[in-house]
């Protein structure tokens, strides 16, 4: 099976990696130790320590080979790299208006790092989508599970350089 393709800022890189040294090298090792604990105590079957120990192993080894495979297919993209600034494209910030003048900023980010009540948006979300390649001034119909909603593009920026070594 071919994994797809994971663009990604390197802040979100960098967090990706910081969860799972985390998960392998702290929680994993503590939740290790209980089991183990847990164990030694003789009967299994009702030991809440054991039981929930290995529940818990379970999931922390199934969200590092998830962790794992997203890494593997990470694409770095630095946003400040971007060439043509004046088009909505990876890493860009937006700024949109609708029908009664309300404004949204959102950032395109990578699917891993998104985090919408802060605006920013995966690269394979409908808005995202829909505002792929767009300039200043254009109209785009954002379609929604709560419908179909136009946005005008009336600004774009990119962080610097300075920006990003900042984060």
């Amino acid at each position: 099976m071919k994994s797809k393709d994971n663009p990604i800022t390197p802040t979100g890189l960098a967090a990706l990696k910081a969860r799972y040294d985390h998960l392998l090298g702290t929680e994993r090792p503590e939740i290790v130790e209980i089991v183990s604990w847990a164990a030694g105590n003789g009967d299994r079957s009702e030991n809440g320590d054991y039981i929930y120990g290995r529940k818990r192993m379970r999931e922390i080894d199934r969200e590092l080979g998830h962790l794992s495979c997203r890494m593997k297919a990470a694409r770095v993209i630095n946003p400040a790299d971007q060439p043509d600034k004046t088009r909505a494209f990876f890493g860009a910030t937006v700024t949109l208006a609708d029908e009664d003048d309300q404004e949204k900023r959102v950032t395109l980010i990578g699917d891993d790092e998104q985090d919408a009540s802060a605006g920013r948006i995966g690269w394979s979300s409908p808005m995202a989508r829909a505002l792929k390649g767009a300039s200043v001034g254009d109209l785009r119909l954002v379609r929604l599970p709560s419908g179909a909603k136009e946005w005008e593009v009336t600004q774009i920026t990119y962080p610097s350089h300075s920006q990003d070594s900042a984060n």
